[in-house]
Parts: structure tokens; sequence; C-alpha cells
């Protein structure tokens, strides 16, 4: 402990970090910015903000034995995505990836922020203890829980780092 910080207020803090720049990232962006792509295979702003929030939502209910947001909460019709229901992006084409497309920056910080309260209420009811439990057998070592959260806000950080630098092109191209 670091002056009585546990470790799942770090957690706390690390994925509020998240849901901040995701609300950066996005914030006065229309659609064209939220599709632009800077070359033709480059992922966009709402494709990145889209798989992170997928990914920690798969990964967070997985681990923490709860329904997905995405589904539980309907924002996979809401979405509308020509895209499989439990599809997180992970390994999307170009041409997947240009299936996300979205009407408005309000939808992806929407699913964001649903997500976010989630991911609050399963670390909020975290032990020490419980950072140990193995959540994924498929590795070698095995993943433990804690294991499973760094890599999951690392992830999100890179491709909120990845929105946030094609938001910059976008207003260094405008300017």
């Amino acid at each position: 402990m670091v002056d009585g910080m546990h470790a799942k207020d770090i957690l706390i803090d690390g994925y509020g970090r998240i849901r901040e720049e995701v609300h950066a990232a996005l914030d006065g962006l229309g659609p064209d910015d939220l599709h632009h792509r800077p070359s033709p295979d480059t992922n966009t702003i709402a494709w990145l903000v889209w798989h992170l929030t997928r990914v920690q939502d798969d990964h967070v209910a997985d681990a923490f034995d709860l329904d997905q947001v995405w589904l539980a909460q309907d924002w996979q019709k809401r979405f509308g995505l020509d895209l499989p229901r439990h599809d997180t992006g992970y390994g999307h084409s170009s041409a997947k990836v240009a299936k996300v497309r979205v009407a408005s920056a309000d939808l992806l910080t929407g699913y964001y922020d649903a997500v976010h309260e989630q991911t609050l209420g399963a670390l909020r009811s975290l032990a020490a203890k419980d950072l140990e439990r193995v959540v994924d057998e498929r590795w070698d070592p095995p993943v433990s829980l804690g294991v499973r959260l760094v890599s999951v806000l690392s992830d999100d950080l890179q491709h909120v780092g990845q929105a946030a630098y094609l938001r910059g092109l976008l207003q260094s191209a405008a300017a």
C-alpha cells in the first residue's frame, strides 16, 4: 500500500483516466471526423473507441461473470453494426474497420460510460486476494484477474492515445 491506497484504488484511478481520454478524444467531433482515414487502411477514431470499449466490456464481464453491457443494455442494437453480436474488433481487416460507422460521438461516449460504470462496480468489489484468481487458463502461465485488468487498461490507453493522435491530425489539417 502507498499511503493507504489499495490495488483496487489504483485500478479505479487508471480506468477513470481511460474515461477522461475517451471523452477528450471524441469531444466535438462529427461523423466525418469520426470516420476519417488518413490512409486507406488506417483505423478510424470511431473504430478505435468502439474497439477499446468492446474489449473492456468483454474482458471485464468475463472476468467478473457479468453480462456484457453491449448485449444486456441493447448497445449492439443501438449501434446497428453489420458485425457478429460478440465481435470486439480483434483482428479486424480494413473492410471490417470500415463497417464501424456511428451517427455521433454521443453514441460512443454513452456506450463507453455504461461500460465504465460496470467496470467501476466490479473494481469496487475487489479484495486484494481476488487479483490472484485465474481468469483465463488458455495462456501459459494462466492469466490472473490482476494481470487481465492491467492488460485491458494498457490496451485501452494505447487505443485512446491513437484516437487522440488521429484527432490531432484532423485538427492540424483543418488549421
